[in-house]
């Protein structure tokens, strides 16, 4: 059977379909998808489209829009040769010396600090993202916890049952191992629950269903956190304002050209061509509340981003102290419960050699089934501790 290239192409695709449908979802994806949702997104776009309108403007040739004058005059005062005048004006908006240059200072800062801003935002949108799927993380350990320990009091109380009914052991017995396996039920059902209610939380944050999985361990960072790069840009666009007013101490002084015509019956048309210019005073109560304003926003901005920084490194040496807990406290689980399943192991033989009692027997399989839980649980919170260090960090996923 021949297959023409329309046909090998479909092929083709259907064959690649399964290995791209099986493609893991990454935290970065997660994340844009989040951004995408969100409102916070909408917000920054339009600041960076703000802060690109006002770069134009500032190159622009005149300080401001030109202007247009219209004007005529009839004089009927003598009804044998009344006169017409007619006149065009047009008014140009001159920059002061070194404002033009200034102000695109300003407008090229602020488009900065705008795409900064932005880099921050997703970075805090992140942030929601990972604390979401590590809350997915603890509640899946959770739920496989009391599975285990669900199955180990099954099986046991299905051992004392056959033992019960051989006469081995008393009715008692089975009552307490029935009892103890259906508290376990119990447990792994209010698991289930709250696994249910974190994954709904992840599916109206993102609009996902799969969840990533957490890093591993951080990484070193590679560049300065957006964060505190978004406070620099802004205490740069702080002092290009400043030195916008600065240079801005009066109104923009204005070109004006007109042209006059003179319209009068029985007499020869008059035309007149003027240029005039413009120049407004710069008075104290004009330029010191704009000056006063631009000093107050760099004395902020400035502020800012000194109080920034300090809990920026606040932050981050808690995460680190954070991460080496959760990584000893992994390693104490992982070997305290290896000497809980062996305890374990011990007592059950012990057991069905008839040498210990039922209740040592449940507390050994719920201590060892339990210690098992807090290693899961401790892996989780590791996996939780490494994000948030790389979100102290300033790391994108």
């Amino acid at each position: 059977m021949r297959i023409g290239n329309s046909g090998f192409g479909l092929v083709l695709v259907a064959c690649m379909s399964p290995a791209l449908a099986q493609t893991p979802l990454s935290l970065a994806d997660a994340v844009e998808a989040a951004w995408g949702r969100g409102s916070q997104s909408t917000e920054v776009a339009g600041q960076v489209r703000r802060a690109r309108a006002g770069y134009t403007t500032a190159a622009a040739l005149w300080a401001a829009p030109p202007a247009v004058e219209l004007g005529t005059t009839r004089n009927r005062q003598y009804a044998t040769a009344p006169r017409r005048e007619t006149e065009i004006g047009l008014a140009v908006p001159l920059w002061l010396p070194g404002q033009r240059a200034a102000r695109l200072g300003q407008a090229e800062a602020e488009v900065n600090a705008a795409s900064a801003t932005a880099e921050a935002a997703r970075l805090q949108v992140a942030e929601v993202v990972r604390e979401a799927a590590a809350e997915v993380a603890l509640q899946r350990a959770e739920l496989a916890a009391t599975q285990a320990q669900t199955r180990e009091l099954e099986m046991l109380a299905r051992d004392v049952e056959s033992r019960v009914a051989a006469g081995d052991l008393a009715r008692a017995d089975a009552l307490a191992a029935n009892a103890e396996r259906l508290a376990a039920v119990s447990a792994q059902a209010q698991s289930g629950q709250r696994l249910q209610a974190a994954e709904l939380r992840w599916f109206a944050l993102t609009g996902l269903k799969d969840v990533p999985e957490l890093p591993a361990d951080a990484i070193m960072p590679a560049q300065e956190h957006p964060a505190l790069r978004a406070a620099i840009r802004n205490v740069e666009a702080a002092r290009e304002r400043v030195n916008v007013a600065q240079t801005s101490r009066r109104d923009a002084p204005e070109v004006l050209l007109r042209a006059r015509q003179e319209l009068a019956s029985g007499e020869p048309n008059t035309h007149g061509v003027g240029v005039a210019l413009r120049i407004p005073f710069g008075t104290a109560d004009r330029n010191e509340p704009l000056m006063a304003a631009a000093l107050s926003e760099l004395e902020l901005a400035q502020a800012t981003e000194r109080e920034l920084r300090l809990q920026l490194e606040a932050e981050l040496a808690t995460a680190q102290l954070a991460q080496a807990s959760a990584r000893q406290q992994l390693a104490d689980e992982s070997a305290r419960a290896s000497l809980l399943r062996e305890r374990a192991n011990l007592i059950e033989k012990s057991f069905k050699a008839g040498e210990t009692a039922l209740p040592d027997m449940l507390r050994a399989v719920t201590a060892a089934t339990q210690a098992q839980a807090a290693v899961a649980r401790a892996q989780a919170a590791l996996a939780q501790a490494t994000s948030r260090l790389q979100q102290a960090q300033g790391i994108m996923p």
